[in-house]
């Protein structure tokens, strides 16, 4: 169904926070096939903590995104281990050296990549939690080149109560011990276990405890729920990665960048793509009523929620079919 991930390398290219990378990688991952007028073209972006193969599930015949009808690219934003990171790149480095990647970063990647197909266009940015937050800054920096978009659990701007649960998660893994203050100097084992808990905590609703879906899933407790389901998901990645792609999480607002100059207002209302905010009903970081002012502001968005108890989970729904099958229906009706 895919080819072998590729990679893209940028010259000199200049981030918002006043680095410049002398080679900066973007990874990214193609799948189905690219349509003679490029008119089939969908823009699938990375969320935190993840990497192409762990959002691409979705991609099937019979999935949410169809690769027989649509030439999907899912690019990995800076920041996530694959393209330019701390873990990969010498020059990268976390906020407390004054260095922090911005989707306006992200997004001027992307747009390089899509340069190498000659494509001009999209059908579709589809985006979960930060992908939801490219999707609606493609939207704003590029009105005239997205036709569609779907954001699930996300904002175009990151909410106050929203910093204080990331600056909540970045504290736990720096209180570790092999934190020197600007790096860790070995695994930070107390941190990794400290932010699994903080995490499970928040991405998953009250509901879904109450209702036992841990143990539903396999697991003995709460407790056997973070230790094999939560905790090694983040050990899997280095945790100045970690650390760098909350820096971006921190910082996102669609009219923080060069085009519009710290007006959020005005580049919500400057998205002319048809725009489907889809939250969960029971997320609690990106919340429903959060999701429902931004799209107040877009012209035209439709707020159509996701009934689920999964929290912010209920939008990248691996393990739920039910949620699953109410995304794939909004989707394909988007997508016409």
């Amino acid at each position: 169904m895919s080819d072998a991930s590729k990679s893209l390398t940028l010259k000199n290219f200049e981030l918002q926070c006043g680095a410049v990378l002398p080679e900066a990688s973007v990874v990214y991952q193609t799948y189905g096939e690219l349509a003679g007028d490029r008119s089939n073209v969908i823009l699938y972006p990375t969320s935190y903590g993840a990497q192409h193969p762990d959002i691409d599930w979705l991609i099937r015949p019979d999935g949410i995104l169809d690769p027989k009808r649509w030439f999907i690219i899912i690019v990995n934003m800076f920041g996530n281990g694959l393209s330019s990171s701390p873990s990969n790149c010498v020059e990268c480095r976390l906020s407390e050296q004054g260095f922090w990647f911005t989707h306006w970063d992200n997004v001027r990647a992307q747009d390089q990549v899509l340069e190498t197909f000659g494509i001009k266009r999209l059908a579709l940015v589809y985006g979960w939690s930060m992908g939801a937050q490219q999707a609606y800054h493609w939207g704003a920096l590029h009105p005239e080149r997205v036709e569609r978009i779907v954001a699930l659990c996300g904002t175009a701007r990151t909410t106050d109560h929203n910093k204080i649960f990331l600056q909540s998660l970045r504290a736990a893994l720096t209180a570790d011990p092999a934190w020197n203050g600007e790096r860790f100097e070995a695994v930070p084992d107390r941190g990794y276990r400290a932010f699994a808990h903080i995490y499970a905590s928040w991405a998953a609703s009250q509901a879904f405890y109450r209702e036992g879906w841990h143990r539903r899933l396999g697991y003995d407790s709460v407790e056997d729920y973070i230790d094999r389901a939560w905790e090694p998901g983040y050990r899997k990645r280095d945790p100045h990665n970690l650390l760098a792609m909350i820096d971006t999480w921190l910082r996102c607002d669609v009219g923080h960048n060069p085009v519009y100059q710290g007006d959020y207002e005005r580049a919500l209302a400057s998205i002319q793509a048809r725009t489907l905010v889809m939250p969960g009903t029971t997320d609690l970081y990106f919340t429903p009523e959060d999701c429902q002012i931004e799209a107040s502001k877009i012209p035209g968005a439709k707020y159509h929620p996701i009934p689920s108890i999964w929290g912010h989970r209920a939008g990248n729904p691996y393990q739920n079919p039910e949620d699953e099958a109410f995304i794939r229906a909004a989707v394909q009706e988007w997508l016409g």
